[in-house]
């Protein structure tokens, strides 16, 4: 195969894939609003249980990554700013910089990791074990059951686990600065918090709600096209991290544009 053929294949794979990751979108949202609402409390209990899964198994990790960022983000901000005098100034750099961007991403980064892995895990042994297969003989859609409740779970969860990330972040912040540049606890809070708009921390929950559509897709999308028996799951579990990752970085880039231009 040629270099031309090559490219072309893959252009034309890739697009085949985004077309049917957004086709699986469109009928998750379309088992969301429009669809029947049989066994609800059972659908009740699914969608709870995965967001217990996903938010409160995601919160150690998140918050631990979270604190120590902000520590760093403020040791090495103090490093630059303490030549001008302007070491006050790492109490606004540390708060905007995790509500905007840094908080965001790094908890979708771990949540990819954990949550949308185990979700391409779970539904990728569903496929090769035929239980996907089962439901749909019986009439059942394996989106509304299976994919619906990861996809609402994550959607809630990832804008709560960033504000709590958010939160967690400027403590870290707050103990170098109050505790390593001995300033004033009171007026460190103060500088966090004057800088800081609305506008900041809007945005970083935009980036997560995009990230948790993102993660969920993917993880879905990878879980239920699995095959080739444990292999194919284990192939389909690192793709799906694999890409979730990539994506993510790509669409913060993108939004992180946007936003900007919009902004000026």
């Amino acid at each position: 195969m040629n270099i031309v053929e090559h490219v072309g294949s893959v252009v034309i794979g890739t697009a085949k894939q985004v077309g049917n990751v957004l086709r699986l979108f469109f009928d998750t949202i379309f088992w969301l609003i429009a669809g029947p609402l049989k066994n609800k409390s059972a659908k009740k209990d699914s969608i709870f249980s995965q967001m217990v899964f996903a938010g409160v198994g995601s919160l150690a990790i998140a918050s631990f990554v979270s604190f120590f960022t902000g520590i760093v983000i403020a040791m090495q901000s103090a490093y630059q700013l303490s030549r001008f005098g302007a070491n006050i100034y790492v109490a606004p750099m540390v708060s905007v910089g995790l509500a905007r961007e840094l908080a965001p991403v790094l908890t979708a980064l771990v949540v990819a990791g954990r949550v949308g892995a185990a979700i391409a895990a779970e539904l990728g042994t569903m496929k090769v074990t035929e239980q996907i297969e089962a439901l749909e003989t019986m009439a059942l859609s394996p989106i509304r059951f299976l994919v619906v409740p990861r996809f609402l779970a994550l959607l809630i969860m990832l804008p709560c686990l960033t504000i709590l990330a958010d939160i967690i972040g400027i403590f870290g912040g707050f103990l170098v600065g109050v505790f390593n540049l001995h300033l004033d606890p009171y007026r460190y809070i103060t500088f966090s918090f004057k800088f800081m708009q609305w506008k900041d921390v809007w945005t970083g929950l935009v980036k997560s709600v995009v990230f948790a559509i993102t993660i969920a897709m993917v993880g879905c999308y990878m879980g239920l096209k699995t095959k080739g028996g444990a292999e194919g799951v284990g192939k389909s579990t690192t793709l799906s991290v694999v890409t979730s990752f990539i994506l993510i970085i790509l669409f913060d880039c993108l939004l992180t544009g946007l936003f900007y231009f919009t902004q000026k």
